[in-house]
């Protein structure tokens, strides 16, 4: 199988039901950036160490997770299916992962900037990919666009998991947390 098609040339898609449309449609910047979330991921796990087994494994189900969603996002739904891929327990699942990351961290007293270690500014980057993903995603139904609420609400639990995974790699590793400081009050 060729990797190009020559059919995008003009500019057009087809989404996953099958429907033409431009390469600017809405579902088309909605599952181009949950590609793009799913890229920076697989970069941030080269940061990996070998301890980070089961903190990776969790990213990786993130990972397959979000190939589904970006399907859905483009349009396909598996016969037989009414609302979403996501179910209540993934975001359960979420929940109880940020739950428990938080569990080993000190209280959030100020904002914090993004950074510590690579691995940690890497998932930072990852959440705001993933707010941006939120953000379409609600423009998309504010626009008439019909998304699932149960991804609606997965998206934004995601970006809240990858502020508390950043967190969580920093202190592990002995980063301490810049907080960010206002120019204007002392």
């Amino acid at each position: 199988m060729k990797i190009y098609t020559k059919t995008g040339d003009a500019g057009q898609t087809y989404l996953a039901s099958g429907k033409q449309v431009s390469k600017t449609d809405g579902r088309v910047e909605l599952y181009g950036t949950c590609d793009e979330l799913n890229s920076v991921i697989g970069f941030i796990m080269t940061f990996s160490e070998k301890n980070d087994a089961p903190f990776t494994e969790f990213l990786g189900r993130i990972q397959h997770l979000l190939f589904e969603i970006g399907s859905e996002l483009a349009g396909y739904k598996p016969k037989g299916q009414t609302d979403s891929i996501i179910l209540e327990s993934d975001i359960e699942n979420l929940e109880k992962e940020i739950d428990r990351l938080t569990e080993s961290l000190a209280a959030l007293k100020s904002f914090i900037l993004p950074g510590g270690t690579t691995f940690a500014a890497g998932l930072h980057i990852a959440r705001t990919v993933s707010r941006r993903l939120e953000r379409e995603t609600l423009s998309y139904v504010e626009a008439g666009g019909d998304i699932s609420s149960p991804l609606r609400i997965y998206l934004n639990r995601l970006s809240d998991y990858f502020f508390t995974a950043a967190r969580y790699i920093n202190a592990r590793d002995g980063k301490t947390e810049i907080e960010w400081k206002s120019r204007t009050k002392n």
